[in-house]
């Protein structure tokens, strides 16, 4: 990689070439699907030319230089950090994820939308101008500068740890679907493939070779994400401009639904927050997005890159508009999406297994799928193993106990998480450009994953290690140090999202909620308040995270707990009768509806106030606030030098204010 100033200067022309060869690789392979070259080997040729780009510029960005690789020099221009960081952002929760959950929840998804664009609103007034004017290198380092002592720079770290690691388990996840689909591997096998891919990226450049890495891989998932749902506008519209025109098939969609047998129920496109969350939950759910990403390291941690307050002030804008490209489009993804699995898969014939295989060999998709996991008939997956008569036949027998001709809405489930990486297969669309949506998606979860590991391995190595451990390391030992816990967590997360322990959205929504809970009071206040001293950040921080870990904890893994602790005894008594249930059940039928009543019935009574555990941080983010404000006023204020400083992090112009070592 050429040298700061010779590089950055040429950016426009090295990515404009970067772009062409990206648009010309795309055509090539459009040319050899109609050659008749198998989807697989172009699959393999999409997702290994796309990781083989990020890994060698992985590679020539490689540095031996701390500044280099934790904080890019402190060099990035303003519009190419808010490009790296919108990839940064853009996980797989908003790539996979974001039109899937529109999809299955209507505006009630929506949340999603308005509490992660809200909170840069956050970031760019509250925080990140002075985080850069500070001059950290991580967050905890700021809290242990500015609290003065070890004590809450270890209680930042295990905070940046919980919620970066939650969240890169999500991002693994979503590499494992796209791999595993494309590749036509295991998912168990495909998590360690995609693995392979995010540690060449980030592990030998550190923050310099993420951040030319997320650019290059912002301009792959941008252009896979707008143009699938663009031919379909022209296809359905003649107008490509689908943000626009989803409107009109919206329209379709309601028609549908009102019209077709099979379609009638499925009213999710119009379910509002009242029919399906609440709006208690769904103001919650903003409310702790917003906060969470004001509090998320990897995200903080871009603003650290730039060359002065100013620019990270430019490029918290720069970042605002280049996540609104793919906000902007999510709700049309799942306005087509839900339009082309209403018109091309519900309502057809079921009744016998030789229309059920011949409904597989015109979707090919629901058997690849199928075979995956991720679609279900009847409530049934497809054998791995099974030929497409055998599974025809499989499922043939699953749906006729159900007294089931025709594939209607009740018996067809696709994963959210897999419409848009499904939607061009869908709606039969070239291979080239289901290709090109996988190689988007993997882009989106590449990119974050880099950036949550590096934040992961920054702060074990710099804030525990150099700071805590061993003040006289050489460089050479800090930067051997942080790749060897980049490579360490990167493989105990995939171990992690083998086991699938939610859905994509759901895994990122805890991850923000931990964040907000633990960090936003501290930092905020550290910026904003002066008389906030370490006893009272340390404490808050401890009671606060503690809380919203213990809620999200106590109902997700031990809801029975919860009920006996928190309920009054008619609810735990009603528990009892519903556990006997499941416990004396005639035969496998009544055990299973007896055990989904149990489990609906624990969902819903081990909540606090009816509050869904992504948004625990509605519990420890107040606790928070009031323990470091109440324990602040009660202890000896900070010196005059830290609230100088303070003064001085509060003023824009000027140098960076702490010395880098």
């Amino acid at each position: 990689m050429a040298k700061g100033g010779d590089f950055t200067s040429n950016l426009g022309r090295i990515y404009g070439i970067y772009t062409g060869g990206f648009v010309t690789f795309v055509v090539i392979i459009g040319i050899l699907e109609q050659l008749g070259v198998p989807n697989r080997i172009l699959g393999y040729l999409f997702v290994a030319m796309t990781i083989a780009v990020y890994a060698g510029i992985g590679i020539l960005s490689r540095t031996m230089q701390v500044s280099e690789y934790y904080v890019a020099g402190r060099k990035v221009p303003a519009f190419y950090n808010g490009m790296a960081t919108a990839a940064d952002w853009m996980s797989a929760a908003s790539f996979i994820g974001m039109a899937g959950t529109l999809y299955a929840q209507g505006y009630t998804g929506l949340g999603f939308v308005l509490g992660w664009t809200g909170g840069y609103v956050l970031v760019a007034v509250l925080i990140a101008p002075y985080l850069r004017k500070f001059g950290a290198y991580t967050v905890p380092d700021f809290l242990g500068a500015r609290y003065g002592g070890n004590v809450a720079r270890l209680l930042g770290v295990i905070v940046l740890f919980c919620c970066s690691f939650t969240y890169i388990v999500a991002q693994v996840y979503g590499t494992g679907i796209v791999t595993s689909r494309f590749l036509g591997i295991s998912f168990e096998v495909a998590v360690f493939v995609g693995l392979g891919g995010i540690l060449v990226c980030s592990m030998l450049g550190g923050m310099r070779a993420v951040t030319w890495t997320q650019v290059a891989q912002y301009i792959v998932l941008i252009v896979a994400y707008i143009i699938p749902v663009l031919i379909l506008s022209t296809q359905r519209t003649g107008i490509p401009l689908p943000q626009l025109t989803y409107g009109s098939v919206l329209q379709d969609v309601s028609a549908l639904e009102a019209t077709k047998e099979a379609v009638q129920g499925a009213t999710a496109h119009i379910a509002t927050p009242k029919d399906t969350i609440g709006w208690v939950n769904f103001l919650a759910l903003i409310l702790c997005l917003m906060i969470g990403t004001a509090s998320l390291p990897h995200v903080l941690m871009r603003y650290f890159t730039t060359p002065s307050v100013r620019d990270a002030r430019k490029s918290v804008g720069w970042s605002l508009l280049f996540i609104f490209l793919l906000y902007f489009t999510a709700p049309a993804y799942a306005v087509f999406a839900k339009a082309e699995v209403y018109q091309n898969v519900l309502g057809a014939d079921i009744s016998t297994p030789a229309a059920i295989q011949a409904l597989f060999e015109q979707a090919r998709w629901l058997v690849t799928y199928g075979k995956l996991g991720l679609v279900k008939i009847c409530g049934a997956t497809i054998d791995p193993a099974a030929d497409l008569a055998m599974a025809a036949d499989a499922i043939f027998q699953v749906c006729q106990a159900k007294g089931t001709a025709i594939l209607n809405f009740p018996n067809f489930a696709i994963d959210n998480d897999v419409i848009v990486i499904a939607t061009p297969e869908i709606a039969g669309l070239p291979y080239v450009i289901s290709g090109l949506v996988a190689a988007g998606g993997l882009a989106a979860a590449l990119s974050t994953a880099d950036g949550l590991l590096l934040a992961i391995a920054n702060a074990l190595s710099h804030d525990i290690y150099y700071r805590m451990i061993d003040q006289h390391a050489s460089t050479a030992r800090r930067l051997t140090i942080a790749r060897i816990l980049l490579v360490g967590v990167a493989v105990i997360a995939a171990i992690v999202a083998i086991s699938r322990p939610s859905d994509i959205l759901s895994m990122v929504a805890w991850a923000f909620s931990l964040a907000a809970a633990g960090l936003f009071v501290p930092l905020t206040l550290g910026v904003w308040w002066k008389r906030t001293t370490s006893a009272g950040a340390v404490l808050g921080m401890i009671t606060g995270f503690g809380v919203c870990l213990y809620y999200l904890v106590g109902t997700r893994y031990f809801p029975e707990s919860f009920i006996s602790m928190w309920r009054p005894d008619d609810v735990v008594a009603k528990m009892g009768e519903l556990q006997a249930a499941v416990g004396t059940a005639a035969d496998d039928a009544a055990k299973t509806a007896a055990q989904g009543a149990l489990t609906k019935f624990l969902g819903a009574e081990a909540k606090w106030w009816g509050i869904n555990n992504i948004s625990c941080a509605l519990f420890g983010l107040p606790v928070n606030l009031i323990v470091t404000v109440v324990v602040s006023l009660v202890t000896p204020a900070p010196s005059k030098e830290m609230q100088d400083f303070i003064d001085n992090v509060r003023i824009p112009k000027g140098e960076t204010l702490m010395a880098e070592k």
